[in-house]
């Protein structure tokens, strides 16, 4: 399905919107990194509040836009975002819930795939199990760039999930033991959405909290001192250029 422009959701024309877009699930979020790294940040969109603004890092424009919570949410964004507006580059920035005892708080996981409990991709009437996984363009340029910055971070699956409260308390747990890293509620639906496009997707999550060791994040640490995972993905997002 192609879209006009504007779109219901957001209101802007494609070249107010840079090719490679950070998405934070938290408006605040893309506020904090417009107005904390980028150069000249405009606001391109506030419907329903959700923020989104173009600037320039290290001499390329680059777009942040916060993606709402859960998969319906960053599946409309991400959709007009491709369909609509010729955004190439989608690079999830967000929080989530370490799962592995390796994996400790503010550590990094860059998604290499994105299990789910969600039914998202049964839209794309495929007869099987439809694999989300990210652009290995994109994994390799945050793996290169993390090892360069001495990062603490992860490469592996996520969970995605579509409940946040479970009623099945030992749900979530279950997922570690296949080795998922850490658990957030947006990455499947993004790589879905970014592979029936034919565009990229990359999740990078910093680790707000441990369902192993109960550690946690504050909600305000987790909307301003993410800087480690902002940083890097705005580097990534330089190193494509008008890609």
């Amino acid at each position: 399905m192609s879209l006009s422009y504007p779109t219901p959701h957001i209101s802007a024309t494609p070249d107010e919107i840079a090719k490679t877009v950070l998405m934070p699930g938290d408006p605040l979020r893309a506020e904090f990194v417009a107005k904390n790294f980028l150069e000249g940040a405009l606001l391109f969109n506030n419907v329903r509040g959700v923020q989104g603004y173009t600037g320039v890092w290290r001499g390329v424009p680059v777009s942040v836009m916060a993606s709402g919570m859960g998969m319906p949410s960053i599946g409309i964004y991400s959709y007009e975002l491709y369909s609509a507006f010729g955004v190439e580059n989608i690079l999830r920035i967000g929080s989530a819930g370490a799962l592995s005892p390796k994996v400790h708080i503010r550590d990094l996981i860059l998604g290499m795939g994105a299990c789910t409990n969600s039914a998202y991709g049964e839209q794309f009437g495929m007869r099987g199990t439809v694999a989300p996984v990210c652009s290995y363009s994109l994994l390799e340029g945050a793996v290169r760039l993390a090892t360069e910055k001495k990062l603490p971070f992860h490469v592996g699956n996520l969970l995605s999930s579509d409940t946040f409260y479970d009623d099945d308390g030992e749900a979530t747990l279950r997922w570690a033991r296949l080795g998922v890293l850490g658990v957030e509620m947006e990455a499947a639906a993004l790589y879905l959405n970014a592979m029936r496009a034919g565009k990229n997707a990359l999740a990078i999550c910093t680790v707000s909290d441990s369902l192993v060791t109960g550690e946690a994040t504050t909600a305000e640490e987790r909307q301003t001192s993410f800087t480690d995972m902002m940083t890097l993905a705005l580097d990534l997002a330089a190193e494509q250029g008008g890609k």
